[in-house]
Formats: C-alpha cells, sequence, structure tokens
C-alpha cells in the first residue's frame, strides 16, 4: 500500500514539473515572438528615421512651435493681453536683448541687385514673410495625410492633396502683381528721334550708353573736336 502511494506521488510530481516545464517553455516561446515583432518594428522604424529628409526634424520641431506660439496667441487675445509683452516677461533680459539685436539685423535696408541669386532669395524670403498660414487648414491636411504629411523620400503626394480654388486665385494674384511689377522696372525706354545716331543696333546703343555714363565727362571735348574736324 505504501509503495503504490509512494509510486503514485512520484507519479503526480513528475507531471507536475512537466507541466512547469511546459508552462516556461510557452511563456519563453511568447516572448521571443514578442522580442522578435519588437526587433522588426524598431528595424521598420529605423529605417524609415533614415529615410527621411536630414531637416525633417528640425521642420517638425518648428511647426510644433508655429502651433504652440498661434495657440498661446489666440489665447492671449481671448483675454485681451498683450501677447508680446506677455511672452517678453517670461525670458530674461539677455535673451531679451538677443532677440532684438536679431530683429534688428533682418531690418536691413535694400542693398540692391548684386545677382540674380540673391535676388531670387530676396523675392522668395520676401514672399514667405507675407504669407499668414491658416492653424485649422493645417491641423487638418496633418490629420487626413498622417505620415505623409512631413513626406519623405518614398511619399508621393500626387493626388494627395487638392487645391482649393481660393489659394489658386490667390496665387494668380500674386503672379499677376509681380508680372506687372517687373514690367514697371524693364519697360521699353522712349525713342529719342533728336539724338545722335552713334550705333549700329540696339545693343550697341546700350554699350555707348554706359561708355557715356562712365567716360563721358572725359572723352566729351575729343568727341566735339572729331565732329568739327579741328582733332590733331
Amino acid at each position: 500500500m505504501d509503495e503504490a502511494a509512494s509510486s503514485s506521488s512520484s507519479s503526480q510530481s513528475a507531471t507536475a514539473k512537466y507541466g512547469e516545464m511546459l508552462k516556461r517553455l510557452k511563456e519563453l516561446h511568447t516572448k521571443r515572438n514578442e522580442a522578435r515583432m519588437q526587433n522588426h518594428k524598431e528595424v521598420v522604424e529605423e529605417d524609415k528615421r533614415n529615410k527621411l529628409p536630414t531637416n525633417w526634424e528640425a521642420r517638425k520641431r518648428q511647426a510644433e512651435w508655429i502651433m504652440q506660439d498661434e495657440a498661446a496667441r489666440n489665447e492671449a487675445e481671448a483675454k485681451g493681453e498683450d501677447y508680446e509683452r506677455k511672452k517678453l516677461l517670461n525670458i530674461d533680459a539677455t535673451e531679451a536683448e538677443r532677440i532684438a539685436r536679431k530683429k534688428k539685423s533682418k531690418q536691413n535696408p535694400d542693398p540692391g541687385f548684386s545677382d540674380y541669386e540673391q535676388a531670387a532669395i530676396r523675392s522668395y524670403n520676401r514672399l514667405v514673410k507675407n504669407i499668414k498660414p491658416n492653424m485649422e487648414t493645417y491641423e487638418e491636411a496633418k490629420e487626413k495625410l498622417g505620415p505623409a504629411f512631413y513626406g519623405d523620400p518614398n511619399t508621393i503626394l500626387h493626388g494627395l492633396h487638392e487645391d482649393k480654388k481660393e489659394a489658386i486665385d490667390k496665387m494668380v494674384t500674386n503672379l499677376e502683381k509681380q508680372i506687372a511689377k517687373r514690367e514697371k522696372y524693364s519697360r521699353r525706354r522712349m525713342h529719342n528721334d533728336d539724338a545722335d545716331i552713334d550705333y549700329i543696333n540696339e545693343r550697341n546703343a546700350r554699350f555707348n550708353q554706359k561708355l557715356e555714363r562712365f567716360y563721358g565727362e572725359y572723352t566729351r571735348e575729343t568727341k566735339l573736336n572729331l565732329e568739327r574736324g579741328t582733332a590733331i
């Protein structure tokens, strides 16, 4: 009787140990699958980050800052507070002085034309400065496009966004203003029928005008002597 009870107890103990081993093995198997999925997810995320533009993080931080600043400004205006004054109260004197110097440096006078690249940059900065973003439209587009909102090398934006008629009309009006302004400064000069003809074509006429502008005072007497026939 004792031997049967002992044998039964040993069998139950072995079964319990086997069940415990199976349970641990199952837990290890589950953890291994979770670790494999997590590693795969991390690899995908890292590959996605590597494919993003180099300035993506900066663009994202700037967009978030603009949203926070706009929200704080709207809240201050709703309370009837001066947002610029309130914002200055939260920074120290050194930072305020740096911001003032930065603003002053941006208010530089027109340096004039240097080359077409600088002229294009100045025009771009001027147009961007006048843009006032619509944060409601921004949030709607961000929610609609999801990860494609910021874009990456693999994102195809064609078909994801449809321009509104108001935005198209605004762009056309802006382009027409630019064309009118350009024509104002590049209009054809009036021809003077009484002026002396000392050129063979328009390009030569412009060249002679430049020569006259820079060297006319030094060559005027010689030119008059040649016309009179008294030059030596």
